[in-house]
C-alpha cells in the first residue's frame, strides 16, 4: 500500500456549523488541476505496474490518496492517519492497511514536517515537488528522497540567469517558509558573488492577514527596483498578484521560482498585464505514453468512488458552464499537457519594460569613464554617488581611480594616462630666444673688440692697457658669451658636461687674465720710481705664467669632477605635476660650488688688488675700470647662488646664463667701452702724453 498526499484542494478555511451539536471545522475548497492530475498520474503509474509482473514479481500495489489542502497541519493529519492501522485488522485482506511509503508533499515546509515525524519509524517518503536544499541532509531526514532537483541548483541558475541580463539591484519575495527562506538566502549568496544587490525581501504566505500582503506591495511601490525575484509556491503568491493587479503596479520584470512559473491559478488573462513576460526555469519534462488516454477515461461513471473524480467533474462542467473553451483553453494547456515539449508563450520574451529591450536594474547608472564609485553612507554597495578622479588618476573600465605612473598623468577626462611634458629651455620659446640673441650680440661685441685692438694695437691707450693680456681676456670674454648656448636645447650627457666644464675654464681664464693686468698695473707704478726692480718680476713670461697656471688650477677641479661624478641629464618631477623637467643634474654638488669658489677668490682677489690701485695718478687709471667690473663680477654671483637653488625647473638655467652673460658683460663694458671710446670717437685724446698725463707731472 503506497500513500499520497497531494494539496488537490488548496485553500483552507474555518469552517463554523448551525449547529450546536457540530463544533467548528476546517473546510477545503478550490480545487486545484495541476494537483488533480499529479493524483491520476500516481493512480496511473500503480496501474501500469501492476499489469507488468516483471517489474514487482508476486506484488501487487495498492493506494490511498488523501488532500493536503496546501496546510502543514493538514499534511501531517494526513500522514498520521496514512500511516496509523486501524484498531480491527481484517486479517483476509491480502495486504495490510498501512502503507509502506508516502508519495509527499508538494512544500518544502510540508515535506520536511512528515519527513521528520516519519523518518524515526523508517517509511519511506518520496516528493515530487518539494524542493529545499536543507531536505537533503540525510542525518536529519533518513528516509527522504524526491524527483525533482534541490533548490541548491535553482538558486545558482537564477542567479546565473540575473547575471545574464547584467541586473544589479533587485527585489526578493519569500515564502515564510523552508522553500521561500531557504531558496532566497541560497540565491542571495550566489549573486553577492556577481556584485548584484538585494533591495529588499518581502516575505509572504497564504495565511498571512491582507495587512501583511499590503506591506509587501507598499515595499514594491517605494523601491527603484524593476526586477523581482518570487521565490514562493503559487498558492502563497496568489493573493499578493491580485493585489498587485489591483493597484495597477506594473514594469516590474518578475522572476519566477518552479513552484509558481507555470502554476494555473496565476496564468489569467488578467494577470498579464502584470505578470506576463515572468522569467523562470521549470522542471524537465518527458512525455509519458498512454496517459492522455487514461486521463481523457476519467469519469464519474466509470469509478465513483475514485478520490475527488466528483470535483474534477463539478471544476470542469462549472468551467463550460461559464462560456470557458475548457478543452483548449483550460483542459489542453493544464490537466491533458502530457507532452515534454515547452509551450510556444516560450519562443520570445515580452519584457515588461521597453518595448522588446531587456530591461534594465540598477540602484545606480554606471559611473562614466573618468569617476569613481562613492559609496552612500547606510545603502548597499549597488548605490553609490559618481565621484570625479582626482589630479594624476584614471578611471576606464574599473569603479576605482588609479593613480598614473610617475611618467604619465591623467588626461582631461581622467580616463587615460598621457605622457607628461618634458620641460627644458628651448631656443624657440621666448627666454631661449633672448639668452641665444644676447650671447650672440656680446660673443660678436668681443670679437668686434679684439678686433679694434687688434688693428689699434701701436696706440698709446693699446699699448698702456696691456695688449697681450687684453687680447687673452677678449678671446676669453668670447667664449664666455657662447657658454649660455649649451645650457638652451635638450640636455644631453655631452651638453651637461659641457655647460659646467666651459663655463668654469673660461671663465677661470677671463679672472686670470684681468688678475694678471691687475698685478701689471700695480707694478707698473711702482717701476717709476727708482731701483724698483718689481717690473722685471711681472714682466711678459710672468703674466703668460700667472694666467697659465690659474687657468690650470680650474681645469684640475674640472678633470677631478668629470672623472668621479660628471654632471648628467636627468627627470625630475618635484616642480611640477603636469611636466617632467628634463635638467642637468650636476652629479657632485662640491665639484659645482667648488668650480664657483675659485672663481670667485680669482675675482676677489682682483677686486682687492685694483681697489687698492684706484687712485693711481694715470689719466687713464685701468685699475678703477677693473674695481668697477669686479664689483659687478661678484655682485652678480653672490646673488646668483640664493636665486639658482629656489629657482624651479628650466628657470634654473635662466638665472645660471643670466648671470654668465651679466657678469661677462660688466666685464666687457667696464674694461674696453672707456678705450674703444677713445679709439673711435676722441681719437685725439689717444696720445701718450694725455694717458699718462698726471704720471708726466708727477715725475717732472
Amino acid at each position: 500500500m503506497i500513500g499520497g498526499i497531494f494539496p488537490v484542494l488548496s485553500k483552507e478555511i474555518i469552517a463554523t456549523f448551525a449547529f450546536e451539536s457540530k463544533p467548528a471545522g476546517v473546510m477545503c475548497t478550490g480545487f486545484d488541476l495541476r494537483a488533480y492530475r499529479w493524483t491520476q498520474v500516481m493512480i496511473f503509474a500503480v496501474d501500469e505496474i501492476n499489469k507488468d509482473p516483471s517489474i514487482l514479481p508476486n506484488t501487487s500495489l495498492g493506494y490511498r490518496i488523501l488532500n493536503s489542502c496546501g496546510s502543514t497541519t493538514t499534511t501531517l493529519r494526513a500522514a498520521l492517519t496514512l500511516t496509523s492501522r486501524p484498531q480491527q485488522i481484517d486479517l483476509t485482506s491480502p495486504c495490510p492497511p498501512a502503507i509502506s511509503a508516502l508519495i509527499a508533499a508538494s512544500g518544502s515546509s510540508r515535506s520536511a514536517a512528515v519527513a521528520g515525524i516519519l523518518g524515526p519509524f523508517q517509511v519511506p517518503i518520496v516528493s515530487y515537488f518539494s524542493t529545499c536544499a536543507c531536505l537533503s541532509d540525510k542525518a536529519k531526514y533518513p528516509t527522504f528522497f524526491r524527483t525533482i532537483p534541490s533548490d541548491y541548483h535553482q538558486a545558482k541558475a537564477l542567479a546565473a540567469l540575473v547575471k545574464h541580463f547584467g541586473w544589479q539591484w533587485i527585489g526578493a519575495i519569500q515564502s515564510d517558509n523552508d522553500y521561500g527562506r531557504n531558496g532566497i538566502a541560497d540565491f542571495t549568496k550566489e549573486v553577492k558573488k556577481f556584485g548584484v544587490c538585494i533591495a529588499f525581501v518581502g516575505t509572504i504566505l497564504l495565511t498571512y492577514p491582507m495587512e501583511k500582503i499590503l506591506e509587501v506591495v507598499e515595499m514594491i511601490k517605494l523601491s527603484s527596483v524593476k526586477v523581482i525575484l518570487a521565490f514562493v509556491q503559487d498558492f502563497d503568491f496568489y493573493p499578493l498578484m491580485m493585489e498587485v493587479v489591483k493597484q495597477n503596479i506594473t514594469g516590474i520584470q518578475w522572476i519566477a521560482s518552479e513552484a509558481w512559473i507555470t502554476a494555473t491559478r496565476p496564468s489569467t488573462p488578467e494577470m498579464y498585464r502584470a505578470f506576463g513576460g515572468a522569467l523562470g526555469f521549470v522542471v524537465q519534462k518527458m512525455a509519458i505514453p498512454k496517459l492522455k488516454p487514461f486521463l481523457a477515461d476519467i469519469s464519474p461513471d466509470t469509478d465513483p468512488g475514485a478520490a475527488f473524480v466528483r470535483d474534477f467533474w463539478q471544476t470542469m462542467v462549472t468551467k463550460y458552464l461559464q462560456g470557458v473553451n475548457f478543452i483548449n483553453e483550460f483542459g489542453d494547456k493544464v490537466f491533458f499537457d502530457v507532452n515534454g515539449d515547452p509551450p510556444a508563450s516560450y519562443d520570445i520574451i515580452n519584457w515588461q519594460l521597453i518595448d522588446g529591450q531587456v530591461p534594465t536594474s540598477v540602484c545606480s547608472d554606471v559611473c562614466p569613464v573618468g569617476t569613481r564609485k562613492a559609496q552612500i553612507k547606510g545603502k548597499p554597495s549597488c548605490c553609490f554617488d559618481c565621484i570625479a578622479c582626482g589630479d594624476g588618476t584614471i578611471a576606464n573600465s574599473t569603479a576605482d581611480c588609479t593613480p598614473c605612473s610617475q611618467e604619465y598623468w591623467s588626461s582631461e577626462r581622467k580616463d587615460e594616462c598621457i605622457p607628461k611634458t618634458i620641460e627644458f629651455l628651448t631656443y624657440y620659446e621666448p627666454m631661449g630666444v633672448t639668452i641665444t640673441v644676447v650671447s650672440l650680440l656680446g660673443a660678436t661685441l668681443s670679437l668686434a673688440t679684439l678686433i679694434i685692438f687688434t688693428r689699434y694695437r701701436e696706440t698709446p691707450v693699446v699699448k698702456a692697457s696691456n695688449p697681450e693680456l687684453s687680447c687673452f681676456l677678449l678671446f676669453s670674454l668670447l667664449f664666455c658669451f657662447l657658454c649660455p648656448l649649451p645650457f638652451i636645447g635638450r640636455p644631453t650627457v655631452g651638453t651637461c658636461i659641457l655647460r659646467h666644464t666651459a663655463f668654469g675654464i673660461t671663465f677661470a681664464l677671463c679672472i686670470s687674465c684681468v688678475l694678471g693686468k691687475t698685478i701689471v698695473v700695480v707694478t707698473a707704478f711702482k717701476a717709476r720710481f727708482p731701483r724698483n726692480k718689481a717690473v722685471r718680476m711681472f714682466g711678459p713670461l710672468q703674466q703668460r705664467i700667472i694666467v697659465f697656471l690659474c687657468t690650470l688650477m680650474q681645469i684640475i677641479i674640472c678633470s677631478l669632477w668629470l672623472k668621479f661624478r660628471p654632471p648628467f641629464p636627468n627627470l625630475v618631477f618635484k616642480y611640477s605635476k603636469q611636466k617632467i623637467v628634463l635638467e642637468c643634474n650636476t652629479g657632485s654638488d662640491v665639484a659645482f660650488y667648488a668650480v664657483l669658489g675659485y672663481i670667485g677668490i680669482l675675482a676677489t682677489l682682483c677686486l682687492v688688488l685694483a681697489f687698492l690701485a684706484r687712485k693711481l695718478p694715470d689719466n687713464f687709471n685701468e685699475a678703477k675700470f677693473i674695481t668697477f667690473s669686479m664689483l659687478i663680477f661678484c655682485a652678480v654671483w653672490i646673488t646668483f647662488i640664493p636665486a639658482y637653488v629656489s629657482s624651479p625647473g628650466k628657470f634654473t638655467v635662466a638665472v645660471e646664463t643670466f648671470a654668465i652673460l651679466s657678469s661677462a658683460f660688466g666685464l666687457l663694458l667696464s674694461i674696453f667701452c672707456p678705450k674703444c671710446y677713445i679709439i673711435l670717437i676722441r681719437p685725439e685724446k689717444n696720445t701718450k702724453k694725455n694717458v699718462m698725463g698726471k704720471t708726466a707731472n708727477i715725475i717732472k
